[in-house]
Order: C-alpha cells, then structure tokens, then sequence
C-alpha cells in the first residue's frame, strides 16, 4: 500500500507530504495513523514541522468513503479531531504550506498549524454541512478566532468556499506564492525559526495556546526561565559586541 505521508527529516525541521493523488490527498484513517506516529515522534525530539500536499493539493477532506460508514461512536472517539489536536500542540511551530483545496477536514488540519501560507490557486473552506454532518475536528473553534466570529459564522453556515485573495485578506493565510516557490517559501519561514532560540520559540507557542485566563502570569514564569538561560546570556552578549563594534 503506497504510504499516505511522505516525510523528509533535518536537524531543525521535518516536511510531511500529504501524498493520496487518487482521492486529492483525502485524509483517511492510514494517514491519521501516520500523523500520531509522526507527532510522537516531534514530541519526543520537538522540530519545526511542514505540512505541505503532493500534486498541487493540501488535502480534499476526510475521505467520504471511510466518513460515510462511521458512526456515532466514532464520531465520540474524534478520529481526525484527536490528530489535529495533536499537531496543534506540538511543541514547535508548524507551517501549512497550501495549493490548492483545502476543503472540508483539510481545512480544519490546515486551521491547526501556526503558520499559513499558499497559492494564488488556493481555496479552503468547509462544506460538511452540505454532506450532513458538521465540521468537528477543529474549525468551529480555531477559525472563530483566526477570522473572527461573523466570518467564522458565514464560512461554516453557508459552506463558503474562499479564494486566495480572500483568504489573504481574512487573515486565514498570511501570504501567497507561485506553486513552485511554495515550499521554499515554507523552508524560508522554518530558516528564520531555526536562527531564534529553540526553548524561547517553544515557549512563545506555549503562551500563544494558552487560554486567557492563563495570561500573564503564564509568560512571567516562561520568561523567569528563560531569564536563568545560556543561551538568553551568550545571544544578548553578542547582541552589544556586535553593538560596540566587537
């Protein structure tokens, strides 16, 4: 069975392909698997991670063959909703590097990174309600608060599709490129991560997950640690030598 995420490993990052060309890269149980296996692994040895889809498409969706058979109690057991969540709190940043549809479950696994970015021939959105079910694995939350609460409303009521330029200027992706640069574009976001201090990006993303009640005793403490760092002493130390000429 040809594997359903391609996964290319360096010392600062790992690109993940979404790669089922046959369904448009529909997300199946096969490729859930693959992404808990992948998570376990960037837990234990946290890298930027890059999310990217084969063959000009993030992902189509949860694949409707497998959604059409499931049932209540699958439905409890969260089987896409428990991966996302999982990517989403991994302890790097992850970027969502999109062409083309993300639709559907797509969407809400692209909802689910840190960092957007995509194509003029973008288009993401979720039409689950046009198939009878609701979109559950992430979007009625997390798209409320990257688009806003009246936009988030009329994507997920209506089933709006948007396209680049509107998903630009919504605040969904941060900026777009041509297809071919696309990935470079993506490793260039990873390269400005990878110069910063790994433990205060880490901790940055911490306080950026955490609920409103948390702030800001929450970044006090991150910060106290990070006060007591080395690397907080050698990066300021050759921040005023490169100041006085050094």
């Amino acid at each position: 069975m040809p594997e359903p995420l391609l996964v290319q490993r360096r010392d600062d990052r790992v690109v993940a392909t979404l790669s089922r060309p046959d369904v448009r890269n529909a997300i199946d149980q096969d490729t859930v698997d693959r992404l808990h296996e992948l998570c376990k692994e960037l837990e234990r040895e946290p890298r930027t991670l890059i999310l990217i889809g084969g063959d000009g498409v993030f992902a189509s969706g949860a694949d409707i063959a497998q959604l059409r058979e499931r049932r209540a109690a699958d439905a409890r057991r969260g089987i896409n909703t428990r991966a996302f969540q999982r990517v989403r709190n991994l302890p790097m940043p992850v970027i969502a590097a999109i062409d083309g549809y993300a639709l559907g479950g797509g969407a809400e696994f692209a909802y689910a990174a840190d960092i957007r970015i995509g194509t003029p021939r973008l288009q993401i959105g979720n039409p689950e309600t046009g198939l009878g079910i609701i979109a559950a694995a992430g979007a009625t939350w997390r798209l409320r608060e990257i688009v806003g609460e009246a936009r988030a409303a009329e994507m997920l009521l209506t089933g709006r599709i948007l396209d680049a330029e509107t998903a630009v200027a919504w605040g969904l992706v941060s900026s777009l490129f041509e297809p071919g640069d696309l990935l470079a574009a993506a490793h260039a976001i990873a390269d400005r991560i990878a110069r910063n201090d790994a433990l205060a990006t880490r901790h940055t993303k911490t306080a950026l997950l955490a609920p409103p009640a948390a702030h800001p005793e929450l970044e006090l403490e991150l910060q106290a640690q990070l006060f007591e760092s080395p690397e907080k002493e050698r990066r300021m130390t050759a921040f005023l030598d490169r100041k006085k000429g050094r």
